[in-house]
């Protein structure tokens, strides 16, 4: 199964694709809702559904080509597969083709944020996320899915811009003042637009994008493992995404945390959407217009 469904090898093949969808089935943290580790495959199969065309740039982003790469399955335990995340994404980024990871759960993250990092200097993070995931270990492993963010901005020293957050815990409010990363909450934020540019000012000249799907809220997409209500909207969402893409260097970027749920293809749908419409801003420079108006 191809992302989008493209059969054109042209399009479709390695050595001249742009993009690299790089699927990761794991869950080996998970605390609450299973289903991640589908996550990937069924977001690829309801890929295959899209209109390739957006109307917003007004191109089809998948003629600079996009190769999905085979699946990387599920290592026990949690260390010894973020150390094989973090060998295979040095691989990838050695490329320079542009990787687009997708989770699985949010965990995944960490170990791929690491090999952009030393590839691309003056980098930060931006992460979509309902949750801080500041805790430096959860269940016993500090290679939880609560616990991404502190491995990036505790341990790697990668200042963050976090959006939409609305639940963390009383350890994680007693560090956050003294940690690289600013948080744009929830409650402040939603059903506004006013604070796009002020979140991408807070951003370096290179910068990864993590989007955790329980970012959004749950309304429109209730498969994800802890879905928090009041969550950020589709075009709330889009509109940071465009600002981004227009303002920083996209380097890579991640979609995690949707479960799957057979006969909600919807939350699968939308997943997939959001990567496209993603890609097609960072690539907007370098794609064909259509309509040329």
């Amino acid at each position: 199964m191809n992302f989008g469904g493209i059969t054109e090898e042209e399009f479709a093949g390695f050595d001249k694709a742009r993009v690299l969808i790089w699927p990761v089935s794991y869950e080996g943290t998970v605390s609450y809702g299973g289903g991640t580790g589908q996550g990937a495959a069924a977001i690829i199969d309801a890929s295959r559904n899209m209109e390739l065309y957006d109307e917003e740039t007004d191109a089809e982003v998948y003629k600079l080509g996009i190769h999905t790469l085979d699946e990387s399955t599920s290592i026990s335990p949690p260390e010894q597969m973020m150390n094989s995340l973090y060998d295979r994404a040095k691989e990838l980024v050695s490329t320079t083709k542009f990787v687009t990871m997708i989770g699985g759960e949010h965990s995944v993250s960490a170990p791929v944020i690491r090999a952009h990092a030393e590839k691309y200097e003056n980098l930060s993070v931006l992460q979509i996320d309902a949750h801080a995931d500041l805790r430096d270990s959860y269940d016993g492993t500090p290679h939880s899915h609560a616990s991404i963010m502190a491995r990036v901005v505790k341990d790697l020293r990668i200042p963050a811009v976090q959006v939409g957050i609305r639940s963390i815990s009383v350890d994680e409010a007693r560090v956050i003042d003294q940690l690289p990363t600013r948080i744009f909450w929830a409650r402040d934020i939603v059903g506004r637009d006013d604070w796009w540019d002020d979140a991408i000012e807070g951003l370096t000249e290179n910068v990864y994008l993590t989007i955790d799907i329980d970012g959004l809220d749950p309304s429109l997409v209730s498969a994800t493992g802890t879905p928090e209500p009041g969550g950020l909207g589709w075009y709330e969402t889009v509109g940071l995404i465009r600002t981004l893409a227009r303002k920083r260097n996209v380097v890579g970027m991640d979609l995690t945390e949707y479960s799957y749920v057979e006969g909600q293809n919807a939350s699968a749908f939308l997943c997939a959407k959001l990567i496209y419409k993603t890609l097609g801003f960072v690539f907007e420079k370098e794609t064909q217009k259509v309509r040329n108006v």
